[in-house]
């Protein structure tokens, strides 16, 4: 295989000139980095990542912790984070932890074993004990009892904006819908500012709030809820996929979205690059918190003793087919 001495001798360059552009870092004349681009394609040279993260200790790879990937907004905020790494000349580990502590814990210990340089974790599990203020690690939505530095959006405004929304498009008996998990994070507070707006408006309004996963009883919880109050006209879920199940436990009661009962939902997910899930949302901005995500990361690794840091990020809502706004 070629060397970058190789490359050099060919391209008639130093040593030096051959790493700055293959390591992309500027103040290389063009002309030279012409030369060196030549040679490496002449030469079919191809860089030693492992043998060079060895030398300078970094594997330039970032790991993603998820819950699980079929979720779309986990898997449209790893694409955005791939994406944001990718032009930072970093790689991205996607790790697919299925809410498991366990699994989570051995992708935690791959930062100890130099495999990977950081981790984004978003994550519902008990694995307090395994982060800490010194380790390399951003997560979303969820704090840790230590200062671990977390990007979420703003999700208390988001359920203000729900429950006016809603009032705005004619729903006098409201509700939420979602879940919370055993430990504590940001999204709880959805449910905090939907109730409050809500009741500052003289509204009336019904609570479903259970502990997590509500998965496999949506209907029945759909049927709690109307055969308490069958007035109920317009609808919070904590997220756009329990908005969908929601919808769908609607229908099996021969009730319409959105002439009956409107529904909004939260996140903003996307079917693809260009297209909506045509839901009413409180869309959360996902590339920037992905940006936002990356580049905390990457002050850590850089300096261990770096300070928590905090973004919370503005959210916005997406009129979709789920309410009436004309």
């Amino acid at each position: 295989m070629s060397t970058m001495k190789d490359v050099a001798k060919l391209a008639k360059v130093s040593l030096g000139t051959v790493s700055r552009v293959i390591n992309h870092i500027d103040g290389v004349k063009a002309a030279s980095v012409d030369k060196v681009q030549a040679a490496v394609a002449k030469l079919g040279y191809v860089r030693n990542d492992y043998a060079r993260g060895l030398k300078i200790n970094s594997s330039q790879t970032i790991a993603l912790i998820l819950p699980t990937i079929w979720n779309p907004f986990f898997a449209e905020f790893a694409y955005c984070v791939e994406r944001e790494l990718y032009h930072l000349h970093y790689k991205l580990l996607l790790c697919n932890s299925e809410a498991d502590a366990s699994k989570e814990y051995e992708y935690i210990k791959m930062v100890t074993q130099n495999k990977v340089d950081g981790i984004i974790g978003i994550t519902y599990s008990e694995i307090d004990q395994y982060v800490s203020s010194k380790l390399p690690f951003v997560s979303v939505d969820r704090y840790f009892t230590e200062q671990v530095s977390y990007v979420s959006s703003e999700n208390f405004k988001g359920g203000q904006i729900a429950a006016a929304e809603l009032i705005k498009a004619g729903a006098k008996h409201l509700a939420y819908f979602g879940s919370y998990a055993a430990y504590k994070n940001e999204t709880t507070k959805r449910h905090d500012g939907f109730l409050e707006y809500a009741k500052n408006h003289c509204q009336d309004v019904n609570d479903i709030f259970v502990p997590a996963p509500i998965d496999h009883s949506i209907d029945s919880l759909v049927n709690q809820l109307f055969d308490k109050d069958p007035r109920v006209d317009g609808i919070f879920c904590v997220n756009d996929t329990t908005l969908i199940e929601v919808e769908q436990a609607l229908n099996k009661r021969g009730l319409s979205v959105p002439q009956d009962v409107q529904l909004i939902g939260y996140d903003g997910i996307m079917l693809t690059e260009d297209v909506s899930l045509s839901v009413s949302t409180i869309a959360q901005p996902i590339t920037k918190m992905a940006k936002a995500a990356v580049e905390i990361l990457l002050r850590k690794i850089k300096d261990p003793l770096h300070k928590q840091e905090i973004q919370i990020l503005p959210v916005s809502f997406r009129t979709g087919l789920t309410t009436r706004h004309s």
